[in-house]
């Protein structure tokens, strides 16, 4: 997907689930083609990608913990995701966010998933993910989430 502009695109959301095997049943059951995980992730990490590119993903509080510093175990909810045009846009609009007074939840970092990334909370405390590009030779394996 091409940016016709350097501003944020609205790439992702992801709903932190309390119980992965209901929310996949019932997103099924509306349609959504959710893909195969390996077993070690199938209790905290589902993916689906809708036909217009949108990336929407379901998360465990503790897979959410392992991109997210400020999630908590108890809390679930919706995590809005915008990709931005370069690593370093990431770290300057996080930056102008919270010099602007906003909450930051995760700082920018090199994310395990091959991307800058970071989450600020808009002023209703939505969670807002800000990524980069993804660059595959930056990927590395993250931890289990179960061993947390």
């Amino acid at each position: 997907m091409s940016d016709q502009h350097n501003g944020p695109v609205l790439d992702q959301i992801n709903i932190v689930v309390r119980d992965m095997d209901t929310m996949t049943a019932f997103y099924r059951r509306l349609g959504v083609e959710i893909a195969p995980t390996v077993p070690q992730w199938e209790r905290h990490h589902r993916n689906a990608s809708t036909p217009g590119g949108l990336d929407f993903d379901f998360d465990s509080a503790a897979s959410a913990q392992l991109w997210n510093q400020g999630w908590t175990p108890d809390r679930t909810g919706v995590v809005i995701g915008f990709r931005l045009p370069t690593r370093e846009a990431v770290d300057s609009t996080y930056d102008d966010l919270v010099g602007a007074g906003h909450v930051g939840e995760q700082p920018p970092y090199d994310a395990f998933f091959g991307a800058r990334y970071a989450v600020v909370r808009d002023p209703d405390d939505n969670s807002v993910g800000l990524m980069s590009p993804i660059d595959p030779a930056l990927r590395w394996a993250p931890p289990d989430p179960s061993a947390q």
